[in-house]
């Protein structure tokens, strides 16, 4: 008999966990390399010289390429998923995207929560959260910011107690 589905995610992570105010840091960072900075960037056929031309931008203030902002945010994102997310049916909506500093290949990024709110969906099973998330690098500069709901699953729907025999 194979262990239950619920067994493969976070046990504190269902939508009845999360309490409106809470923070959280992130436990992984994400030292973004040249793959990062240009996969995307070339797959959604962002041409901008910012991103593909180092000769060009060591001429301009920065110096050098910057990361797509997308990229950044993905990032973002993706760090605080297996806190926020891994127990999720849907990602509903990003609100209030802020790209607040460049990023450059080579920059280390972590990720922070808050949770903004908690609301009943349109389904007995899960519930909707709404996040804060925002992204640092290495020197704590706000590099990141933005707003996302999920649905989430129901503790109370999902998981399936084990009975001892006897």
């Amino acid at each position: 008999m194979s262990a239950p589905i619920s067994s493969l995610t976070g046990a504190g992570n269902y939508f009845e966990d999360f309490e409106v105010g809470a923070k959280m840091r992130h436990a992984r960072g994400c030292t973004v390399d040249e793959v990062e900075g240009q996969l995307l960037t070339k797959l959604v056929m962002n041409s901008a010289d910012a991103h593909y031309n180092e000769q060009k931008m060591r001429a301009l203030p920065f110096g050098q390429r910057l990361v797509f902002g997308l990229v950044t945010g993905s990032i973002v994102i993706g760090l605080a998923t297996q806190d926020t997310a891994e127990n999720a049916l849907a990602e509903l909506r990003l609100d209030g995207l802020e790209f607040r500093a460049p990023v450059f290949h080579g920059d280390t990024l972590t990720a922070y929560t808050q949770v903004l709110e908690t609301r009943e969906a349109d389904r007995d099973d899960a519930g909707i959260v709404r996040f804060k998330h925002w992204g640092v690098k290495q020197d704590d500069t706000i590099v990141f910011e933005g707003e996302r709901e999920v649905l989430i699953k129901r503790r109370s729907h999902w998981v399936k107690e084990s009975r001892a025999d006897g």
